[in-house]
């Protein structure tokens, strides 16, 4: 996008702002545009779809949010985007900004801990990370707030998907096979892992992953299955092996401008709150309802999916172990987090419970309601980010 787009963009959005706030905001029928990186038909550009419907049901029209898929801004350009107003919600992708947002980011580069949950997680990672993160942000991390506001944001909740395995053009499936190899990584602890294992990590935006992996810079992507649909990685990847390194990638899904979110009423900030808990269901539920048929459909398309060799699941679990160990220490000392080990501490529990509250979820609804009612119906509209 060029730079007089950005500074028109600017400018019609201080003055739309201004004439809001010159009227109550109670008289106020407004669109919201909500910028997400991904192509339109990504998961998270039809859970942001969801969203809006959520919204305009819950504000009766008054409030409406027009998605914009890889359009208004891509996702290296999200975060300032929203923070300077060019769009009024985002897809803010926290991992890609350490520095920004460390905090939010220690919890989320500790999902590899789910390997370390026992079998009963496993094809619910995501279901059942995703919104303990989520209460954990909302309740007990004023740090991660403070974060946000600082970029001019309000947190609604995370968004993610399942699980992480490699996804490349070569057979990789042990440590042997990843020496020497390149790995595109999108968050520190997947690098971390990457180098342990005798790889070369690779940090680059996910737009930028299909050329990537087609020009041979990198071997392979550290990535979940279903992410091979959402970013046409169909006619380039040729191995699977999803056995390693485990762990999800999660975001906040959709973030609000601050200046934006004070401007609504309370009623047009709660449907955007029951907006958000539609889209923070519906994004890991259908990441785990396609990861197997996406993984059958390569396989028909005559890409080969490896079983990942035992010594190398068994040396990743020893690394989990030690990372969890290290982690507080990397964001202490790269990211000045403080309190790292006591968050780690006083998220466990909260995982543990929804590890629990999951395993009877068999629907989307099901879900939904159950994220609703753990988490979001507890959050004020009439307080939250309003200081």
């Amino acid at each position: 996008m060029s730079n007089w787009i950005r500074k028109a963009l600017c400018a019609a959005t201080a003055v739309a702002a201004a004439a809001t706030l010159a009227l109550p905001a109670q008289a106020q029928n407004r669109e919201l545009r909500y910028a997400i990186g991904q192509p339109p038909s990504a998961l998270p550009v039809i859970g942001g779809q969801e969203l809006a419907k959520a919204v305009a049901k819950a504000s009766d029209g008054k409030l409406t949010v027009k998605v914009y898929a890889m359009s208004l801004l891509n996702m290296a350009e999200t975060s300032a985007g929203l923070r300077d107003g060019i769009a009024d919600i985002g897809f803010v992708l926290t991992p890609y900004f350490p520095a920004e947002y460390p905090h939010t980011n220690l919890i989320s580069e500790a999902s590899m801990m789910l390997r370390l949950m026992g079998d009963k997680v496993r094809g619910k990672e995501g279901l059942a990370y995703i919104p303990a993160m989520t209460e954990f942000i909302f309740t007990k991390c004023p740090e991660c707030h403070q974060e946000f506001a600082k970029q001019n944001q309000v947190y609604t909740g995370h968004v993610g998907g399942s699980s992480y395995g490699l996804i490349c053009n070569k057979p990789v499936k042990s440590e042997a096979d990843m020496k020497g190899k390149r790995f595109r990584v999108g968050a520190a602890n997947w690098s971390r892992w990457v180098t342990q294992m005798g790889g070369s990590p690779v940090t680059m935006s996910a737009n930028e992953m299909l050329e990537a992996l087609k020009q041979g810079v990198v071997d392979c992507i550290v990535l979940s299955s279903p992410e091979i649909r959402n970013f046409g990685l169909t006619e380039v990847v040729t191995d699977i092996a999803m056995g390693a390194p485990g762990g999800i990638f999660s975001t906040a899904g959709s973030n609000v401008n601050l200046k934006v979110w004070r401007s609504l009423s309370n009623e047009q900030r709660a449907a955007l709150l029951r907006g958000a808990a539609v889209a923070a269901a519906n994004v890991p539920f259908a990441y785990h309802r396609v990861e197997n048929e996406v993984l059958d459909q390569m396989k028909k398309r005559g890409a080969r999916l490896h079983e990942t060799d035992p010594a190398l699941v068994q040396k990743s679990q020893a690394f989990i172990e030690q990372d969890m160990k290290t982690i507080t220490d990397y964001f202490a000392s790269k990211h000045g987090v403080k309190r790292g080990q006591q968050m780690l501490t006083e998220f466990r529990p909260i995982l543990a419970k929804w590890v629990d509250l999951v395993q009877t979820v068999n629907t989307e609804e099901q879900y939904a309601d159950l994220y609703w009612r753990e988490v979001f119906s507890k959050v004020n509209p009439a307080t939250f980010g309003m200081q």
